[in-house]
């Protein structure tokens, strides 16, 4: 380019530039449009007209991009990324408290309407532009690319909790290589000459007392932080090394990885399903789960909670999503994907319910009948010190062989007969259908019911020792998409060494995990788990699905879905993405933010003394510290609104400033009344082919304009246009 130019001086100048594109290019040489790939989008020597509405480069062109080795690797890290801990101790409390089978249709229809066709939207837009979440945002739309910021920082909060689970996982793999299993009974302290049961062992159960003092050696409230617990800060750390291998060399050793972290816990689920299916009540749980309770249908909160689960079974918002798509072929069928996974991971949601309550239909039989033990003891005592008379006790009891409907007949006639002074006897039903409805979720589940009927199994720890490593590859595939939304925008948007990127964020993640393996480090679990996903998660995604329906425009990424896969998707997709996800998407934000405004915000502190739960408020700090993580979570949402609305920083969408570019579009719009092609191709209309057909409009960089040439009725892709492609971007 001649130095005398404006393009040059622009470079070298902070002024805004004025010149026309008539003027820009009558300096520049004659192209020949047949050996230009810049031109009119075509490989060289090609004539056939372009298909893609999006400025990008030809699909086959080399960018340096790392891509997956096959399909299948790149079908696991989906798989690993969706399904994770959440599968298997968050979905089946919600079964079991949102009216058991009844449950499964909202969710299922909330899966079609507003899981898939996000799910689908993220994967496509991430193979179109093969960017991470900040480079796709912000060339989608430069205003909202605070999107991709959100993300990250969103993926930044839950890894740093997210990964202390693995580290507890792991601290639970290793102590199950002993028989017996460390939390199958209490243990006994020595008082004098005496041997006791330690107290708040006895006042909970074996299982919960090494759960919160010898796992967590919790404190009694945040307020006392207690010191680091060296046992989990060890455990913290090798979660950390194990990911950091993981993920250092991309996903060239991510993807190997996924082979085994994400099919072994099929195997691992497949076998407790077999096992589990063979202990006795387990089809008493399995009934209970699946025995729908309709009226339930009717309650908001119920379609309120599996519209959550759906959004975040399927790792919606966080960018993994997004990374992952961004190293497929751009004719890859992210279609086919979307549906498939979506699948994959209701089916793992349905199976993993039916191992957990199989599992715990066992242990409600083995607790119902300790329950009966222990009350008929106390009815024996009763008679023998005369309190009840023998008379109360039908002839057919036999005490030494006494079941759970013989006791439960014996205890309806004395509740009957003693109905004054029943209270004081201090008896229990001792109901199955009592012990089933003791929903626990999270770490409830996994490290105090699971593990406490785990203790019933023969050979126990080989059991245990699965179901643990299970959940460390469950956690492990999150992770890995978890890290990658993250290291993905960064790579992409700074030439930096991913292994020293790796690395340097493991480190980070560690220091500022050691909040998380304090004495009091669950109550931050739980307040980071509350608090730093759930809102910010939903409105980004929300955001996503209007910067391509309505400002991109639903019309346009139908043609360039069309273009992209050999097919146009069906019109559901249409009305799904303009219309009916997003207004589900308003009603979840709104429930969301009412919930938050009327539930007290507190947690569940652990009482030493009384060897039990109980809530508590958040001081004041914690409080301001809880809704910290969601205004700054959010924050990148309108500080990049601002900033690029007022010009202060680059659109981020390619290399040019934003003053420069809406120039040129500015200029572009007054060609309709000269011949556009005079100064593209030095060539007069007639002698120039049509790039496009003629019903198809160009849509400009960035993607807010559409440039047609009238005159011609076709639309004119040139080499300047091709600045905003996403090989220029960030």
């Amino acid at each position: 380019m001649p130095k005398n130019t404006k393009v040059t001086q622009r470079e070298h100048s902070s002024e805004p530039v004025t010149e026309s594109v008539a003027d820009l290019l009558s300096l520049e040489h004659p192209m020949d449009y047949k050996s230009s790939q810049m031109s009119m989008g075509l490989s060289p020597g090609s004539t056939a007209p372009v298909k893609a509405l999006l400025p990008s480069p030809d699909p086959d062109a080399e960018d340096g991009r790392p891509a997956w080795n096959n399909k299948l690797e790149y079908i696991l890290a989906q798989v690993g990324f969706s399904v994770g801990l959440g599968n298997v101790w968050r979905f089946p409390y919600l079964c079991q408290k949102n009216g058991g089978g009844a449950y499964l249709v909202p969710y299922f229809i909330l899966l079609l309407l507003i899981g898939i066709p996000l799910f689908f939207l993220e994967l496509a837009v991430g193979q179109r532009i093969r960017r991470g979440s900040i480079g796709v945002w912000n060339y989608v739309y430069p205003q909202l690319g605070g999107i991709g910021v959100s993300s990250l920082m969103v993926c930044g909060f839950v890894g740093l909790y997210y990964n202390v689970i693995i580290g507890w996982s792991i601290f639970y793999f290793f102590q199950s290589f002993q028989y017996p299993l460390p939390w199958a009974e209490c243990p006994i302290q020595r008082n004098g000459s005496q041997a006791i049961v330690v107290p708040e062992c006895e006042k909970s159960s074996a299982t919960t007392y090494f759960w919160y003092r010898q796992t967590l050696n919790i404190t009694s409230s945040i307020d006392d932080t207690g010191g680091l617990n060296l046992k989990m800060t060890l455990s913290l750390l090798v979660a950390w090394i194990l990911v950091c291998l993981a993920v250092i060399k991309g996903i060239q050793s991510s993807g190997k990885v996924m082979y085994f972290s994400s099919l072994f816990p099929y195997v691992v689920l497949f076998c407790f399903l077999v096992r589990g299916l063979m202990l006795r009540g387990a089809i008493d749980g399995i009934a209970h789960m699946f025995t729908p309770k309709l009226e339930k249908m009717l309650e908001p909160q119920v379609w309120r909670e599996a519209a959550t689960q759906v959004f975040f079974a399927l790792g919606l918002g966080f960018g993994g999503v997004i990374a992952f798509s961004s190293y497929n072929k751009r004719d890859n069928n992210c279609h086919f994907d979307a549906a498939l996974v979506s699948v994959i991971n209701f089916v793992t949601s349905i199976l993993a319910t039916l191992v957990v309550f199989a599992v715990l239909g066992f242990k409600a039989n083995v607790m119902n009948e300790k329950c009966v033990v222990d009350n008929a003891e106390k009815i024996l005592g009763f008679l023998n010190s005369g309190v009840l008379s023998r008379e109360l006790i039908p002839h057919h009891i036999n005490f030494s062989h006494l079941t759970a409907e013989g006791y439960t007949e014996m205890y309806g006639v004395i509740k009957a007969v003693k109905e004054d002074s029943f209270a004081q006897l201090g008896l229990d039903a001792c109901l199955l259908e009592d012990e089933l409805n003791k929903a626990v979720q999270g770490t409830g589940l996994a490290f105090i019911a699971f593990t406490e009927a785990m203790t019933h199994f023969p050979a126990s720890p080989f059991w245990s020792v699965m179901f643990f490593f299970m959940l460390i590859n469950l956690g492990l595939g999150s992770m890995i998409g978890t890290m990658t939304g993250i290291t993905t925008p960064i790579l992409d948007a700074f030439k930096i060494r991913k292994e020293i990127l790796c690395v340097v964020c493991c480190v980070i993640a560690f220091l500022l995990g050691l909040l998380f393996v304090q004495r009091s480090g669950n109550y931050f679990v739980t307040m980071f788990d509350d608090y730093s996903a759930g809102l910010p998660l939903t409105v980004v995604v929300i955001l996503e699905n209007i910067s391509v329906a309505w400002i991109y425009g639903t019309k346009r990424f139908m043609q360039d879905l069309e273009d992209m896969l050999g097919f146009r998707p069906y019109a559901f997709y249409y009305y799904m993405w303009r219309y009916v996800s997003p207004a589900v998407l308003v009603l979840l934000i709104t429930a969301t933010v009412i919930e938050m405004a009327v539930s007290p915000a507190g947690y569940n502190a652990w009482v030493e003394a009384e060897g039990a739960e109980s809530f508590q408020d958040y001081p004041p700090w914690a409080l301001a510290m809880a809704y910290a993580l969601i205004v700054v979570a959010m924050l990148p949402l309108p500080v990049v609104f601002i900033a690029r609305h007022f010009n202060l920083i680059s659109d981020g969408s390619n290399k040019l400033s934003v003053s420069y570019r809406k120039g040129m579009m500015k200029d572009i719009s007054n060609l309709e009344e000269q011949d556009e092609q005079r100064f593209i191709l030095s060539k007069n209309p007639s002698e120039a082919p049509s790039p496009m057909p003629a019903h198809r409009a160009y849509l400009g960089p960035g993607g807010t304009q559409e440039m047609t040439n009238t005159n011609y009725g076709t639309s004119t892709k040139t080499g300047y246009q091709n600045i905003g492609s996403p090989e220029s971007e960030l």
